[in-house]
């Protein structure tokens, strides 16, 4: 085992077993859902969820509601298991590097028992205002200085760039690092992973057919690991 290991996970489809932007709505407002499909390849993805989120509070969604929405989403057993127990080994930090937004993902977390999981939380900001709605914003705000990544990163974060900035902000350097992810915006990041670091991409999403058409052309270096349900990255864990 490493003595210094970094766990660094996304979140919707690699940690939960949904979209946290999409199942809020899927639960509560499936028109404003459709809304979402057909708007998606027009508008930036989290201003789509921001937009979302208004048109939901005018309609009546309230905070209670999301919270709900948000407690009951599908979230494997096996994975609570499989991060509690890496934890509880020592040794191993814990990254959560998301698309998702810090309100929701601190609400599924602290549902699980798993608040103090991770070292940081690296995702786009939210907060409650007074009237019950969900103010979310980009990361990278739209008005200043972008991010560079041409791999394919949205625009709200890079999240090459964000995990490198964590590794400097925490050295030395970790022996071993782990990428848990299933998105075609986790490509970029995995790429910034060593020969003896893991990738472990989830059999759906875009991550697999990035890493299938575009890893030897980007120079990906790390080992690959597939996963499908979590209790196969369970078992992954337990070898680490």
């Amino acid at each position: 085992m490493a003595e210094r290991q970094l766990v660094v996970f996304d979140f919707d489809w690699s940690m939960a077993d949904q979209d946290t932007d999409r199942w809020i709505f899927e639960v509560y407002a499936p028109d404003i859902r459709r809304r979402m499909e057909d708007l998606e390849s027009s508008v930036q993805w989290t201003d789509l969820v921001a937009q979302s989120l208004r048109e939901g509070h005018k309609i009546g969604m309230k905070r209670e509601d999301i919270e709900h929405a948000l407690k009951i989403i599908p979230y494997h057993p096996a994975m609570i298991r499989a991060v509690s127990n890496l934890k509880s080994r020592g040794k191993t930090t814990f990254l959560c590097l998301s698309n998702a937004n810090s309100v929701f993902i601190s609400t599924i977390l602290k549902e699980k028992g798993l608040e103090t999981l991770f070292e940081e939380v690296i995702t786009n900001p939210a907060e409650w205002d007074a009237s019950g709605l969900l103010k979310l914003r980009r990361r990278i705000d739209p008005e200043g200085p972008q991010h560079t990544c041409k791999v394919g990163c949205s625009p709200n974060m890079c999240k090459g760039e964000e995990l490198d900035a964590f590794l400097a902000r925490h050295g030395p350097a970790y022996e071993r690092i782990v990428y848990v992810g299933d998105g075609s915006n986790d490509f970029c990041p995995v790429l910034h992973l060593r020969s003896h670091d893991i990738v472990c991409c989830r059999t759906f999403g875009g991550l697999p057919k990035r890493i299938a058409r575009d890893g030897e052309k980007f120079g990906l270096k790390c080992q690959v690991k597939y996963w499908t349900g979590a209790w196969e990255l369970e078992e992954i864990f337990d070898t680490l």
